[in-house]
């Protein structure tokens, strides 16, 4: 197995999807989601689907983010079959990297990726699991604690935490 490099991201392929649910069922065993959600998205925001492919066919690291409604973040393993027309926010679905990589950067060019497709949308926005708003505040993300959102959050656990990062004034 070649060690990963952070230059090495490269856009999803529709044949990495086995690799890419081997690697989230390592990092989310909680929360599950099946191939045809990633094959949804895929399909609707290839820009936003990324791969940090191993030379042995495995994934390091993937990233994905598509379009939404700045405060409807999407249940997990919803297929949605099109985008929002009118979206305001890119959400960034996830951005995973296998445990074994994790401490080299590795996951920074693909979230600067995200950032830079938010631009247009006026904002990014995410949901945090696993402790991890500090990792994103070091991108401009806050938390946003709405009791409106609650609900929305349940698929993602008791410690979800609704982040936000405007690029733009809200339209």
């Amino acid at each position: 197995m070649s060690e990963p490099t952070a230059a090495g991201w490269r856009p999803m392929e529709a044949g990495d999807i086995p690799a890419l649910m081997a690697l989230s069922a390592t990092v989310h065993p909680t929360f599950f989601e099946g191939e045809a959600m990633f094959l949804d998205r895929l399909a609707l925001f290839p820009e936003g689907s990324l791969v940090l492919p191993l030379g042995d066919g495995s994934l390091a690291a993937y990233a994905l983010g598509y379009p939404v409604r700045r405060f409807a973040p999407p249940p997990l393993d919803t297929v949605l079959g099109q985008l929002p027309p009118e979206a305001d926010a890119l959400y960034i679905h996830d951005v995973a990297v296998d445990p074994r990589w994790r401490g080299r950067k590795l996951a920074e060019p693909a979230v600067a990726r995200l950032l830079a497709l938010a631009e247009p949308y006026g904002a990014a926005v995410l949901v945090s699991v696993y402790g991890t708003p500090p990792f994103w505040s070091r991108f401009g993300f806050r938390a946003v604690d709405d009791p409106a959102l609650r609900s929305k959050l349940a698929s993602y656990g008791e410690d979800a935490v609704f982040m936000l990062r405007e690029t733009a004034p809200a339209r």
